[in-house]
């Protein structure tokens, strides 16, 4: 939730109050006959209801428009709604203006005049994530709607029987419907409620310290940059996300938190993903000023920017997967910024995919130990090899797994990200394009791998005997088959820094941090302290 004037929220009001104005003066004859017979509880959750939306609706900036997206639907129907309330009071003000007239409905929705505005308003509140507006419209629904259920019953009398078969039909199909209703419409409340609470905790907990989610310009973009933190004297952890072009910002919260009494973590769309895409799309859409070469040096400016703005000579590298490439190359050519490099899920050797032939030799061995048919993984990595689309990779990854078991199986990702207090629609319209990938979609191909995919396919350092100047910290997942732990501990074997550390975490996988996150962040924490 983000305080802040709405226009669409006065918009909103606006249509609402308007007619309600005229309607004083234009009310329904014997209307004050049927008033005295109003119930007292409704009638008060009626007023509460119409205290808690109104204020709401103006001052959370979560309403106002985010541009055309999937939630954009949402916005329109609730626009719609309040042009057929509009509607239904011109049809009243033309009228005879009878309580029939002013309790009839409008394409079949009862009562048009109390479900309209109520619907609009918790639609409003689904799409601005704002679960104020949306317990205030259903309060307000309850009330306002039930009186006028009320007074429409006494106007038009009980409504005739239907036959008995036909009852049970139509009986059935209302509470199918409404079952599925309370299902999706519970599923939205839940998370959006749940997301509040988070907001609010992140605003109290880090009220002293950071919680901001900013555009800063790095080089001739403006890119998106999420940073907490409980003091802003604490050392400040830069964290890189994989992929390449797979943004975790919105979710890193879940293990991040676990470091914020301590540090303060910078988390960040690297140029051409997520939201830093979306920022610059009208002057970059088909990311013709993405290269490893460009981030590396948007890396140098959003360190410049950290230790400037909270006062370091150097920071904390922390990279993960395709991070490892940007936070390792970094701290190798920048070792008078940065005072420790840590690498979760270390990439070595990407050349020609080496990491995933890696992990398919391994599963086939043991495959055939145990005389399975192995002729589908090996139709799969040569379905791979000719086109190593994401699909294909995908597609092996699924039948290597098999033999790669993760007795960890937890992991807490997707329910961070639905519950996530800072995700916004450029992330969810960010990660659609993910998905298309992993379905044979070609846009994150063209975006993406088009630009950083000769880099990658050429990286290799197992043999490069890196020199670090600052402690390394070579974290993962013991059971991490696609950076594969092996190739890791080879690594480590290869470079000379002041402290190398490889740390296992048991049972894990590529991604620890979403497995065991607490954990995760005390194994950076104990290094770290070694450090002091």
């Amino acid at each position: 939730m983000s305080f802040g004037f709405s226009y669409i929220g006065l918009l909103w009001v606006i249509m609402l109050m308007v007619p309600n104005l005229i309607w004083t003066k234009n009310q329904p004859k014997d209307y004050e006959k049927y008033v005295v017979n109003e119930n007292k509880v409704l009638l008060a959750l009626e007023r509460a209801g119409e205290f808690i939306v109104t204020p709401i609706a103006l001052i959370f900036s979560d309403f106002n428009f985010k541009g055309f997206h999937f939630w954009s639907i949402v916005l329109l129907i609730s626009f719609l709604c309040m042009v057929l309330y509009e509607i239904y009071w011109i049809r009243y003000f033309k009228s005879s203006k009878t309580m029939k007239d002013f309790y009839s409905g409008i394409l079949g929705i009862p009562v048009a005049g109390a479900t309209l505005p109520v619907i609009s308003f918790f639609l409003l509140g689904i799409y601005g994530g704002n679960i104020l507006m949306i317990i205030g419209t259903i309060i307000l629904g309850i009330g306002h709607i039930g009186i006028h259920l009320a007074h429409r019953k006494e106007i038009y009398g009980p409504k005739k029987k239907r036959k008995l078969p036909l009852r049970i039909l139509f009986g059935i199909l209302k509470t199918v419907c409404a079952l599925v209703l309370v299902v999706i419409f519970g599923a939205f409340i839940f998370f959006i409620g749940w997301r509040n609470l988070k907001q609010l905790s992140h605003a109290i907990r880090y009220k002293d310290g950071v919680n901001d989610q900013i555009y800063v310009k790095l080089n001739d973009q403006e890119e998106y940059v999420s940073i907490i933190g409980e003091s802003c004297d604490n050392p400040v952890i830069i964290s890189l996300h994989g992929g390449p072009g797979a943004p975790t910002t919105f979710i890193d919260y879940c293990w991040q938190d676990y470091l914020t009494d301590e540090y303060t973590v910078i988390s960040w769309d690297e140029r051409g993903c997520g939201r830093s895409y979306y920022r610059n799309i009208a002057s970059d859409p088909d990311n013709e000023t993405l290269t490893f070469e460009q981030q590396l040096s948007d890396l140098d400016a959003l360190v410049d920017y950290a230790c400037d703005r909270f006062g370091k000579d150097q920071v904390i590298i922390l990279g993960h997967s395709y991070g490892t490439m940007l936070g390792s190359r970094y701290a190798l050519a920048h070792p008078d910024k940065v005072s420790a490099y840590i690498g979760v899920g270390q990439c070595v050797n990407e050349q020609s995919y080496y990491g995933e032939t890696y992990s398919y030799e391994d599963a086939l061995q043991i495959a055939k130990e145990k005389g399975d048919d192995t002729s589908q993984m090996e139709e799969a990595y040569a379905k791979f090899l000719a086109d190593m689309s994401i699909e294909n990779l995908l597609q092996l990854r699924s039948l290597v797994s098999k033999y790669h078991p993760q007795p960890v199986t937890e992991d807490i990702s997707t329910l961070a990200a639905l519950s996530s207090p800072i995700a916004g629609v450029d992330d969810i319209r960010w990660y659609m394009i993910q998905m298309e990938a992993s379905m044979g979609g070609t846009r994150y191909g063209e975006l993406v791998e088009k630009r950083l995919g000769d880099y990658m396919m050429s990286f290799n350092i197992l043999g490069s005997n890196d020199s670090y100047d600052m402690p390394v910290l070579l974290l993962s997942g013991s059971c991490d088959w696609v950076c594969p732990v092996g190739l890791v501990e080879d690594y480590a074997d290869s470079i000379s820094a002041p402290k190398v550390e490889v740390s296992l975490m048991e049972g894990c996988g590529h991604s620890p941090q979403g497995q065991l996150p607490e954990k995760f962040a005390q194994i950076i924490k104990d290094f770290l302290n070694t450090l002091k």
